[in-house]
């Protein structure tokens, strides 16, 4: 009989934690590779070499993939024969788990958990509570998968009460444009089919734990209905056009994987919920000899992608930046960004812009007047970083405070990822700014180009405060220009119908 002992559970999750922030499964590198090779679009195809490239850095550095590092989601299946050599509760181990990973020096993950969610929202400042679900299994010893979910992807969820006659794919696939580019394409849609409205969510949620192994369901032909269900959407997402980080292109999705429940004969419920570029999650079991023991992937796994900007790429000097120089940019036009600019995440825009619609002055040392302002929440940094991870967050969540920024805050331009919403878009057009992306999924890389950071305002924000960083050749896309043009419009568009092929088997959509 199995008998688990209380450091070892803990020491088990921390130390998967830990894991999942810096390895990419082999799984996902293999998709993101064949995605690579099949990509057609130039913007797509240099976002996901960023990705790769960032993923490598990660697994050699052991840093993480993204700064968002998620929160976290425990699924422990215990075995009924199983003993226990604790007297505290399940949930709290987990949490012990989690609060030993997220503050571990050599790689000190960002915590993103805020307590009183409808009120103060105050950051845990450990990364805990997870979220626990703990199943009773026939057998002895524990079976443990941990996850961490970024926030990005995690807000796309979606979920309705279909009736029974309604078509699952048709319903996934009016979906899917409504979530944007917020998420991180390319990456992986779970669905969850039957059983109640939680457990449709559930289920959704658990599938995303499976490996990723479309080209060989591909390669092999569908034997059931779920697998068949599980083609067609993914080849129907696909042909929207969407592609890597929104910016149009061949893969949208590197797999759908879908699980279902009986559920009532009055009801349909299904939910949908994607995990981003940066997916995370691994399992491991317990049987009462030790902690777990996860493997570090090979590096030959990854493919010869190393990024670099391209030779015709605009270099940008961002001290001194004028209005004419940023109307001169065009929509897709890549940049490299040198200089000084400002953060800041939903946190501060909602203390600045207070501050600014009460005529009441910012805190000394803080001004946007001819800024540029990036959405990012860093990673602490460690050893000799100046900063931690520091990948862009989803920029839509800004779009109540623009106006204000632009208007009397008097800000130049914008840096986020994903695309931004009619009333933002409008802002921009009206006062002849810019909205430009970085990688969501590359945040390794990104921080790269940083050079020095300095808090300028509230502090105790953590890392929501307002920064200072000093890049050099920090990489850019621009996604809205000066007249409002959105690349995140224009470039699906381009190319939704288009074909590739995955697992030898050629697939096309038509107009």
């Amino acid at each position: 009989m199995a008998l688990i002992r209380e450091d070892d559970f803990v020491a088990s999750v921390a130390d998967a934690l830990q894991y999942i922030s810096y390895y990419h499964s082999p799984d996902f590198i293999a998709a993101m590779g064949r995605a690579y090779e099949l990509e057609q679009s130039g913007a797509a195809r240099d976002a996901i070499a960023q990705i790769l490239t960032n993923s490598r850095m990660c697994a050699e550095g052991h840093r993480p993939i993204c700064q968002d590092t998620g929160i976290v989601v425990a699924f422990v299946k215990v075995g009924m024969a199983t003993r226990w050599d604790t007297t505290r509760p399940l949930a709290d181990l987990v949490n012990e788990g989690v609060r030993r990973a997220y503050q571990l020096p050599e790689n000190r993950l960002r915590a993103s958990i805020v307590a009183d969610p409808a009120g103060k929202r105050g950051n845990t400042r450990d990364n805990t509570p997870a979220v626990v679900h703990v199943e009773l299994v026939a057998g002895e010893g524990v079976d443990v998968t941990v996850a961490a979910k970024g926030g990005g992807s995690e807000n796309k969820s979606m979920f309705e009460m279909l009736n029974p006659s309604d078509s699952v794919a048709d319903w996934v696939l009016e979906q899917v444009p409504h979530m944007g580019a917020g998420w991180c394409p390319p990456g992986m849609l779970g669905i969850g089919i039957g059983g109640s409205a939680e457990k449709a969510l559930l289920l959704a949620k658990e599938s995303l734990m499976e490996p990723i192994d479309m080209a060989e369901l591909k390669a092999r032909g569908p034997r059931t209905r779920l697998e068949e269900l599980r083609v067609e959407i993914h080849d129907r997402v696909n042909a929207l056009g969407i592609g890597a980080q929104g910016l149009g292109g061949l893969t949208t999705v590197l797999d759908v994987k879908i699980r279902d429940y009986p559920t009532h004969a009055a009801s349909l419920p299904v939910a949908v919920i994607p995990n981003c570029a940066a997916t995370r999650h691994v399992h491991f079991h317990l049987d009462g000899t030790g902690p777990a023991r996860l493997e570090p992937p090979d590096l030959a796994t990854w493919p010869k992608v190393d990024w670099a900007p391209d030779a015709s790429v605009r270099r940008v000097n961002l001290d001194g930046l004028t209005r004419a120089e940023v109307a001169a940019w065009k929509p897709g036009e890549r940049l490299l960004l040198s200089g000084k600019f400002l953060t800041g995440r939903d946190a501060a825009h909602k203390r600045i812009c207070a501050l600014l619609e009460a005529g009441q002055p910012l805190p000394d040392g803080l001004s946007f007047r001819d800024r540029v302002i990036y959405y990012v929440g860093p990673v602490d940094p460690v050893g000799t970083e100046v900063v931690g991870p520091a990948g862009p967050t989803t920029a839509n969540r800004m779009d109540r405070f623009t106006e204000t920024m632009l208007e009397k805050a008097g800000l130049l331009a914008m840096v986020g990822k994903a695309e931004r919403g009619p009333e933002a878009i409008e802002a921009i057009r009206r006062h002849r700014s810019a909205y430009l992306i970085a990688v969501g999924g590359a945040a390794f890389l990104v921080s790269k180009a940083i050079r020095s950071s300095r808090v300028v305002a509230f502090a105790e924000l953590g890392m929501e405060a307002v920064y200072e960083f000093e890049l050099r050749d920090m990489p850019v896309t621009v996604a809205v220009d000066s007249r409002g043009e959105s690349v995140h419009d224009t470039g699906p568009a381009a190319w939704r119908g288009r074909s590739t092929s995955l697992g030898g088997i050629a697939v096309s959509v038509e107009r």
